[in-house]
C-alpha cells in the first residue's frame, strides 16, 4: 500500500488514494474518534491503518449507506469484538500455561514421592 520508504501518507495522498476530499477528510476526523492521524509540524500524517479505516467508513457510508451514527455504532461495536478477541486470546494462553504449570507440578510431586 504504502511505498517502502514511507510509513506515513499526507493528506492529500490520502485523498487520491481514497478518492474522499481532503476536507471530507478532516470532518471525518471531528465526527469519528477513531480516526486520528498523527501530526508532525501541523501536517497530518496518516498511518496505513488509518487509510484502512477511511476506506471501511467510505465504504459504510456510501456503499451500505449508512449514517453518520450508524458507522460510529458500527466502529464501536468492531473495536468491542476486537477487545473481547484478545481477552478469548488471553484467555486461552493462560489456561494452557496454568495446566503446563499444574503438570509440572504433579511430576515434582511424584519425584518427591
Amino acid at each position: 500500500m504504502l511505498e517502502p520508504d514511507k510509513k506515513y501518507l499526507n493528506i492529500s495522498e490520502v485523498s487520491e488514494r481514497t478518492d474522499i476530499p481532503a476536507h471530507t477528510l478532516r470532518y471525518w476526523e471531528t465526527e469519528f474518534k477513531q480516526l486520528k492521524p498523527e501530526r508532525h509540524s501541523g501536517i497530518r500524517k496518516y498511518s496505513p491503518l488509518d487509510v484502512e479505516l477511511i476506506k471501511k467508513i467510505k465504504d459504510l457510508l456510501y456503499n451500505k449507506k449508512y449514517t453518520i451514527e450508524g458507522v460510529k455504532k458500527c466502529l464501536t461495536v468492531d473495536r468491542r469484538r476486537k477487545n473481547m478477541s484478545n481477552v478469548v486470546q488471553h484467555s486461552v494462553s493462560d489456561s494452557k500455561i496454568l495446566e503446563e504449570i499444574k503438570q509440572e507440578l504433579k511430576e515434582i510431586l511424584d519425584i518427591l514421592e
